[in-house]
């Protein structure tokens, strides 16, 4: 994603993640850690999407995914304290958003849409 995105208000995070829920739940989703210090790391390739939003109070981003099978256990991924996030608006580009952390680790998600055969 480039540096082109969106950037949403932290007033508007709660609405923005919600928006991003009901628009791609059950999505094929690919949840992506960039660390300055550690590299590139995947956390999650191509598993269906159930929610992100973000938690005021505690001050985290939880971007949460369903299995592919029933002896799989659901991922939740947390973001603490983050500093901005970004949805990408490149329509030639897979639809993605990305959270930055105080420190610059970046998560990235990124959503695959589903087709439904006829």
């Amino acid at each position: 994603m480039s540096e082109s995105g969106a950037k949403s208000a932290h007033d508007d995070w709660r609405r923005t993640l919600d928006q991003l829920t009901a628009e791609h739940l059950g999505d094929k989703v690919t949840i992506e850690l960039v660390d300055p210090t550690l590299g590139h790391q995947h956390e999650a390739e191509q598993k269906p999407f159930a929610y992100a939003n973000y938690d005021h109070k505690d001050d985290v981003v939880i971007v949460a995914v369903g299995q592919d099978s029933p002896d799989e256990p659901i991922l939740r991924h947390m973001v603490w304290h983050p500093k901005e996030i970004n949805v990408a608006d490149d329509p030639s580009l897979p639809p993605a958003f990305r959270v930055v952390e105080p420190d610059g680790t970046t998560t990235l998600v990124t959503f695959f849409h589903q087709t439904v055969p006829a």
